[in-house]
């Protein structure tokens, strides 16, 4: 019998679903929410009803029975470190969503309405890893500085959905492979995937690894506390520096991959070094994560937006591919990503997990 899904995921000023039978998109909609909607809520959590009126009313719009769905699936949100799966949205998972223990995100609402529309149908509702997957071993997590160990915060439902998909593809075990995977979108992060956990990765977030588009990753420390203690910026100044308006926005006001690449066609020989620079410090992290591995690399997974860019794409092969052999899956197909891990615990093959 067929399965139908309803995928939900919530984004700061949007709300996106899809409606799925099996593994076929049946329609989805990306619904936006103008500042003044959203400013009438103090608190993310606030928002939850207004956010479920509006996915039923586009369900009732579209003439679709939400009687007829088997799951509800939403995006994970900042919860406790947890290893990755499917989790069951539990009253515990809830509470913590609602809490937002890691901070506040719209990325929390996912399973809170997972929960609300899956409970009003007699559903199973889910969220499928987050991005606090945390699977580090401990010699990962040593950073140099005590007060600062290194964080689990990267790019887990399209790191894990590409990693599994290529592992179905050979007909392989997901925990049976070595594998780095680059994820290169807005943030950047690359993992060492080792028989079926991300044993290390880094940071897609602040601080860690390749610069990005709108990102700094790893910089000079020491230069960074000069600057901090300059008296010229404050603490949020400083941090759009590196969150925000860094890597190619800091360098060639924009962070559109596109752009760049229309800048290197019409001569622009700052933006080409600057592409090089992406491609040499993204390859430098799939070494890192090759030594990880202990050169052991059955294979390379690159994603992400950005792995459209065939010179990208390219300069990676020339520079990483004589470590393993390299499958590009272009884009993050979230809403895929998601149900994916729906259809894994309700048919058997993979088992629930309970926060």
């Amino acid at each position: 019998m067929a399965i139908k899904s309803l995928i939900i995921n919530p984004g700061s000023t949007s709300t996106k679903i899809g409606v799925f039978e099996d593994e076929t998109l049946l329609f989805e909609e990306t619904l936006r929410h103008s500042t003044e909607e959203i400013a009438q809520y103090e608190k993310i959590v606030d928002q939850k009803d207004f956010r479920r009126k509006i996915i039923e009313d586009l369900l009732k719009e579209k003439d679709f029975d939400v009687k007829s769905l088997n799951m509800v699936v939403g995006r994970g949100g900042m919860l406790k470190p947890i290893p990755g799966g499917t989790y069951a949205v539990t009253d515990d998972l809830l509470e913590d969503l609602k809490i937002g223990v890691q901070g506040p995100h719209a990325s929390n609402l996912g399973g809170i309405l997972a929960r609300e529309i899956g409970d009003s149908i007699g559903a199973p509702s889910y969220i499928v890893d987050p991005v606090v997957v945390d699977e580090l071993e401990p010699v990962s997590r040593y950073s140099g500085v005590p007060e600062l160990p290194r964080t689990s915060v990267f790019h887990a439902l399209n790191q894990k959905a590409v990693a599994k998909r290529y592992a179905k593809e050979q007909g392989k075990a997901y925990d049976s492979l070595n594998l780095v995977v680059v994820h290169m979108g807005g943030g950047v992060s690359v993992g060492a995937h080792k028989k079926g956990c991300v044993v290390d990765v880094f940071n897609a977030l602040d601080g860690d690894g390749a610069f990005s588009p709108e990102r700094a990753g790893a910089v000079p420390s020491g230069a960074l506390i000069k600057m901090c203690f300059s008296g010229k910026y404050t603490e949020k100044e400083v941090y759009k520096k590196f969150v925000g308006g860094g890597g190619f926005n800091a360098y060639c006001g924009t962070n559109d991959m596109r752009d760049v690449e229309k800048m290197v066609q019409d001569g622009d020989k700052k933006a080409e070094e600057v592409r090089e620079a992406f491609i040499m410090q993204v390859a430098k992290d799939i070494g890192a994560m090759a030594c990880v591995l202990q050169g052991r690399v059955d294979q390379i997974i690159v994603t992400g937006g950005i792995a459209y860019d065939k010179a990208v794409v390219a300069g990676l092969k020339e520079k990483a591919e004589w470590i393993a052999p390299m499958t590009v899956y272009p884009g993050e197909d979230e809403l895929m990503a998601l149900v994916q891990g729906g259809l894994r615990i309700l048919r058997g093959e993979e088992e629930l997990k309970v926060y």
